[in-house]
């Protein structure tokens, strides 16, 4: 396994100084169109090295506020990602795991609720609703990573950039039946925004809309399939009609800004080789989710 640098090649920060733990995870087990997503994490953190440091947008050196360490990466067997999760809540520090396919959240989500985390939502940047009963006989699948996560109690969830649901494996209709606790907000929704670029007010109605929707704590699992496809090839089941930047960092500002983030994932990037344009945008995602929440 290649040695994985530290998180934007700064200096390495000790566990139990650090107050963000980036935690490497690159597992692939239920691909079933696209693979490569057990390099992702490796790609991140070499792209992390090219990152600028100064954000013009909050006029700061971000990883001069917070901060980080990065554990060394493990064998990715689900138990190994269960005991650093387990081992970072322990220690009230926050973890920002770096998949991998989007299978591995409902194993996060189940050391939250271990830890004591009872009442909290899930927001889910994605392409794909993640709803199905399992896939291919699959329970675990990377296709029903949302469902395996509202199988436990105290759980909201918020989609945004949502744009394929199935009438296959229950998924369509466990989400109707589940309105009460499923919030979606549809890419097709969304990105009506750019036509109305110039009515900010109404923008700002639409995420305002997405916070509300949100309880105070929150833990934010993003598909980078949730931009469109233009801007995020590297993934294994791209679809069109997707999330930007700005929108998105939009959305992320807003939810930095007015609840209490107590986890991250960044998930389902396969690097193409030779094409760092969406490593890139990943790892740059991640710098900017980090300034948002040391920005307040």
């Amino acid at each position: 396994m290649a040695k994985i640098k530290n998180f934007l090649d700064i200096e390495a920060k000790s566990f139990l100084g650090a107050q963000i733990i980036i935690v490497s995870f690159g597992f692939e087990g239920t691909t079933t169109y696209g693979h490569g997503a057990d390099k992702g994490p490796e790609a991140i953190i070499e792209a992390s090295n090219q990152v600028e440091l100064f954000d013009e947008e909050l006029w700061q050196e971000t990883y001069k506020k917070v901060a980080i360490a990065t554990m060394p990466e493990k064998k990715p067997v689900l138990k190994n990602l269960e005991l650093a999760v387990r081992e970072i809540l322990k220690n009230k520090k926050l973890p920002i795991v770096l998949g991998g396919e989007h299978s591995i959240t409902p194993f996060i989500i189940g050391e939250y609720k271990k830890a004591g985390f009872n009442d909290f939502s899930i927001l889910q940047f994605d392409a794909h609703a993640d709803l199905r009963d399992g896939y291919l006989g699959e329970k675990y699948s990377h296709a029903a990573a949302m469902r395996r996560c509202l199988d436990l109690d105290g759980i909201n969830l918020v989609q945004v950039g949502i744009r394929n649901i199935s009438n296959e494996d229950d998924e369509l209709n466990f989400w109707e039946k589940n309105q009460t606790r499923i919030k979606t907000f549809w890419a097709k929704d969304v990105c009506e925004w750019r036509k109305i670029h110039a009515n900010c007010a109404h923008a700002n109605k639409k995420i305002d809309e997405i916070v509300k929707s949100l309880k105070d704590k929150v833990y934010i699992t993003f598909d980078v399939d949730a931009f469109d496809c233009a801007l995020m090839p590297s993934t294994g089941t791209p679809e069109p009609g997707g999330l930007d930047w700005y929108e998105t960092l939009d959305i992320l500002r807003a939810v930095c800004a007015k609840k209490k983030i107590i986890g991250a994932d960044f998930v389902e990037l396969a690097p193409i080789k030779n094409f760092h344009a969406p490593d890139f945008l990943v790892a740059k995602l991640i710098y900017k989710f980090i300034g948002y929440l040391f920005n307040k």
